[in-house]
């Protein structure tokens, strides 16, 4: 095929999911008249299920500056306060050793749960006619030599740009295709996901309860329900995932001590194995990684898909000022400085969730006493609570997470 047969972008987004989609929207947005091509092996589509994502306080800055947020925040929940407890595998009690008010600023709540639905359908809503979609379509073969990367599809198409963008997922192909390692470790532990309504009102609280096996937290959404994710051992996750529904939600209710009441499934109990693994490069020849194809941290703080969307606000900054000033927003100087604005912050939040999770997974009784002792310290210092909620927050950095246009 020749040069003028193929289909020519500025960028090529593979992966639509809110990660691509908000890069692409962000780069239409910002830049009038770039081409972007979004590539999925599925076709693009609302979530169906009714699974929520925690966006902290400067990501919902990312979706304000995109003019998005406002067709997302009525389904949304604030989160007013989170309380973390710990115990035993056979203590009754679940003492409080920690408790964040919910704001990281007067008035501005430092997080909240958006459901999938809403976000996925205001983010496609705000997309359309911004961006070409390519799909449902499979890649055959990528290259990233010369002045332009090509993708070959299956159906005999090839896409050009001076950028591809991999926004592909933990097992991202094109991470695979240009020989980018990573490094990490299997937790051995398995997520539980599920959605739940419960009797009594959550208030806006969001709990997280250590236990031996690893985090439980129940996370606030709209009306009497709450979105739970848990971490249970690879030898006792499938016991969980096996049970009839009305007997998880006693099992549920009993992890909880009935905090919220009785309880009863929205939806299935979904599972997931957890690992850590972080990208040795988040960049190639013509290739930047974006969200869980760069890193993959273990739910413990929330934070998988909030480190995604900061990915997006540093390339989107990065590209568009590039072309701004008439110069390769794909060569390997520009997408340097998108690397070294992300690497230092992506690596701290996983040493910070692996250290968790190594410290409050295990029953061990020196441990659980020093750990004890650490977060009643936290919670008596005020001026260390506030710097841990700011922190959670993630509002600086790139213009995007202060709700400024780029």
């Amino acid at each position: 095929m020749t040069l003028s047969a193929q289909a020519r972008y500025d960028v090529i987004i593979v992966g639509g999911g809110p990660v691509g989609l908000t890069l692409a929207l962000a780069l239409g947005r910002s830049a009038p008249g770039i081409r972007v091509a979004l590539v999925d092996r599925r076709p693009l589509s609302v979530p169906r299920d009714n699974r929520a994502s925690a966006i902290a306080a400067g990501v919902r800055h990312i979706f304000e500056a995109l003019g998005v947020w406002s067709a997302m925040a009525p389904q949304s929940q604030p989160i007013a306060a989170m309380r973390i407890t710990d115990s035993g595998a056979n203590d009754l009690a679940r003492p409080l050793f920690l408790e964040f008010d919910g704001e990281a600023a007067p008035g501005e709540p430092f997080a909240h749960m958006v459901p999938n639905q809403a976000s996925g359908g205001a983010l496609l809503e705000a997309a359309s006619g911004l961006f070409d979609m390519v799909a449902p379509a499979e890649i055959l073969d990528w290259s990233g030599d010369g002045a332009l990367a090509r993708l070959h599809l299956a159906d005999g198409q090839v896409l050009v740009a001076p950028l591809v963008v991999a926004a592909d997922g933990a097992n991202s192909g094109l991470r695979q295709r240009a020989g980018i390692a990573t490094w990490g470790h299997d937790y051995r532990q398995t997520g539980l996901v599920a959605t739940i309504a419960h009797e009594l009102a959550h208030e806006g609280i969001a709990y997280e309860h250590f236990r031996p096996a690893g985090p439980f937290a129940s996370l606030p959404l709209p009306g009497n329900r709450s979105s739970l994710v848990w971490t249970e051992t690879v030898e006792d996750a499938p016991r969980y995932l096996a049970l009839p529904p009305e007997q998880l939600a006693l099992e549920i209710e009993g992890v909880m001590g009935s905090t919220l009441g009785s309880v009863t499934l929205e939806d299935k109990l979904m599972g997931f194995p957890l690992r850590l693994q972080l990208a040795q490069s988040f960049i190639g020849p013509r290739l930047a990684l974006v969200g869980d194809a760069a890193h993959v941290v273990h739910p413990i703080a929330g934070q998988g898909l909030n480190l995604g969307l900061k990915d997006v606000a540093a390339l989107a900054e990065v590209i568009v000022e590039a072309m701004r000033l008439g110069l390769d927003h794909g060569s390997a100087d520009v997408l340097e400085r998108y690397q070294s604005w992300r690497r230092f912050d992506t690596a701290s939040m996983a040493a910070v969730t692996d250290g968790m999770n190594r410290l409050f997974s295990n029953d061990a009784a020196p441990l659980r006493a020093l750990r004890d002792f650490g977060l009643g310290l936290v919670d008596r210092a005020g001026p260390i609570k506030s710097a841990l909620i700011r922190a959670a927050a993630g509002g600086s950095g790139p213009r995007l997470l202060s709700g400024l246009p780029i």
